[in-house]
C-alpha cells in the first residue's frame, strides 16, 4: 500500500491511499475459503459449495470490509509515523467511480486538518491581576451575627418579625377558598427568611398566633426541595399541583435569641481558650472568611488567564474542515445550519484546548497514581475532620481511598482537581502577578460583569 500527501489551503492535507492486490488478496481468499467451510447452500453438502458461487455472493462485501480495515489501520499508522498533528479525524473524499467487481487497484483520498503551530504568551512580561478578597468590617459583623444566632436560644414570640420561624397548620384550598377534601395537609415550620416572593414574605411579618393567611405556595416557595418538605410530599408531586392556594394558620412563633459575644460562645466556636475577647473573635472570623474566599479568587484568576491567552494567542483553524467534520461525525444528526450557529462557541473551546495541551506538554504536567491516591486520602481526612470524626488508620484510609477511586466520576473529579492545581502553579510561576485587594461585594459585582 502506498500513501502520499499533498498540502492544501486552510491547514488541511490530502492523503492519497493506493491499495494493490498484494495488500488484500491473501486475506480476502482466506475469508472466502472460511465462508465455504461454514456456508450451507441448497443442493450442496456443507463445505462443498463451489468457490465460484461463494465468490459471486460474498466476495464484494468481503473485499469492501477488508479494504476498509486496511485503510483504517494504515492511515492512522502513517499519521503517527509521520508525526502529523491532526484535528478531528480523516474525512474521506467522495468516490463514486469504484468498480468493486472488476477493479484490482483502488485509490482513495482523505482530507485531514492540521493542528496550528503557535507560541504561548506566558512570561513575566505578561501581567495578570490576582483579586484578593477582603472581608471588610460590615461583612465580618454580618458573619458574627449569623454565628451568634446559630448558637443562640429559641424563644416564643407574640408577633412575628423577619427571621422568625412560624409553626403553621397548612391546608390546601379548593376554588371556593375552602379546605379541599382529601387535599394536602400538614403541620410545618415556615422560615420567613426563606420565602421567595417579597409580597408573600411581607404577609408573614406582624402576624400572631391563630392568624390565618392564604398563600400561593408555588410562588412563595420557589425552592422545590424545601416546599416539598414543608408540605410533607414528594418533590415530583409539586409539578402536578393544580390548586396552589394554601391556608397557613399560625400555631406558634419562635425567635432565635442570639448568643452573647462572650467567652462561652468563643470556646464553642473555636475551642477552649483559642479566642479571648470580641476583638480576637472578629479577627478570627475575618481570617477564616478570607481563607474561604481564596477558592473564588483562584477561580477568577484562572478565568482571567484563559481570557488573556485566548486574546493574545494568534493562530488560525481549518474552519471549513471542522464544520464539515462536526456534521459528519455527530451522532445527533447535526445540520450545517446548526453547526454554523454554534461554531464560534466550539471554535473557542477548541482553541483553549489546544493552548492547554501545549502548556501540558511544554511544562511536563502529568499526574501519577500516587498523587491521585494521596489527594484522595487528604480529601477523606478533611471530610472526617469536618464532621468531627477521627482520621482512619493508614491501611483503612488507603482502602477507603481506593474504593472512592473505583467510581469513574469521582476519579475524574479528583484528576481535574490535581490538574487544576498543577496548571495554576504554572500560571503563578510564569505570569507577572499583581495582587489587588478587593471587598467581597465589589468582587461579586466584578465577577458578574465579567460573565456578561
Amino acid at each position: 500500500m502506498k500513501i502520499t500527501q499533498k498540502k492544501q489551503k486552510d491547514l488541511t492535507l490530502l492523503l492519497n491511499v493506493e491499495i494493490i492486490p498484494d495488500d488484500y488478496e491473501k486475506k480476502v481468499e482466506e475469508i472466502i475459503l472460511d465462508y465455504r467451510k461454514k456456508v450451507v447452500t441448497p443442493g450442496f453438502r456443507k463445505g462443498k459449495t463451489p468457490i465460484s458461487f461463494i465468490n459471486k455472493k460474498y466476495r464484494v462485501s468481503v473485499l469492501i470490509d477488508e479494504i476498509n480495515k486496511i485503510i483504517q489501520e494504515e492511515l492512522y499508522k502513517y499519521i503517527e509515523e509521520k508525526k502529523i498533528d491532526i484535528l478531528g479525524s480523516p474525512l474521506p473524499e467522495k468516490n463514486t467511480d469504484i468498480d468493486w467487481q472488476n477493479q484490482t487497484t483502488f485509490n482513495f483520498s482523505y482530507q485531514v486538518a492540521l493542528a496550528p503551530i503557535f507560541e504561548i504568551p506566558m512570561s513575566k512580561k505578561d501581567l495578570i491581576v490576582y483579586h484578593k478578597i477582603q472581608a471588610e468590617k460590615e461583612l465580618v459583623q454580618k458573619y458574627c451575627f449569623e454565628i451568634s444566632k446559630r448558637y443562640g436560644e429559641m424563644q416564643s414570640a407574640e408577633e412575628s418579625e423577619s427571621g422568625d420561624l412560624i409553626l403553621c397548620n397548612i391546608q390546601q384550598l379548593n376554588l371556593e377558598g375552602e379546605t379541599l377534601h382529601k387535599g394536602i395537609e400538614n403541620e410545618g415550620t415556615v422560615s420567613i427568611d426563606f420565602i421567595s416572593d417579597k409580597k408573600i414574605k411581607a404577609q408573614f411579618i406582624g402576624i400572631k398566633k391563630d392568624d390565618s393567611l392564604v398563600v400561593d405556595v408555588i410562588k412563595g416557595f420557589q425552592n422545590k426541595s424545601d416546599l416539598a418538605a414543608l408540605l410533607n410530599i414528594e418533590q415530583k408531586v409539586l409539578d402536578t399541583i393544580e390548586l396552589k392556594d394554601f391556608r397557613f394558620t399560625v400555631k406558634k412563633i419562635s425567635r432565635i435569641n442570639p448568643a452573647k459575644l462572650d467567652k462561652k460562645l468563643f470556646d464553642k466556636v473555636y475551642g477552649e481558650n483559642t479566642v479571648k475577647n470580641e476583638k480576637e473573635f472578629k479577627a478570627k472570623i475575618k481570617e477564616d472568611a478570607e481563607a474561604n474566599f481564596i477558592f473564588e479568587s483562584d477561580r477568577m484568576f484562572k478565568n482571567d488567564v484563559v481570557e488573556y491567552m485566548l486574546d493574545k494567542t494568534e493562530f488560525d483553524l481549518p474552519d471549513d474542515f471542522l464544520k464539515k467534520w462536526l456534521v459528519q461525525s455527530s451522532e445527533a444528526s447535526l445540520t450545517f445550519d446548526k453547526v454554523e450557529g454554534e461554531y464560534p462557541m466550539y471554535s473557542r473551546s477548541l482553541r483553549w484546548q489546544l493552548i492547554e495541551n501545549k502548556i501540558i506538554k511544554e511544562y511536563s504536567i502529568n499526574i501519577t497514581e500516587e498523587e491521585i491516591l494521596e489527594h484522595t486520602k487528604n480529601l477523606i481526612n478533611s471530610q472526617m475532620a469536618q464532621y468531627g470524626q477521627p482520621k482512619p488508620e493508614a491501611e483503612k484510609l488507603i482502602d477507603i481511598a481506593k474504593n472512592v477511586l473505583k467510581n469513574k466520576d469521582e476519579r475524574k473529579k479528583i484528576n481535574e482537581q490535581i490538574f487544576d492545581r498543577k496548571t495554576f502553579s504554572v500560571y503563578k510561576e510564569n505570569f507577572k502577578i499583581r495582587e489587588k485587594n478587593i471587598a467581597y461585594n465589589d468582587f461579586i459585582k466584578l465577577a458578574s460583569e465579567k460573565q456578561k
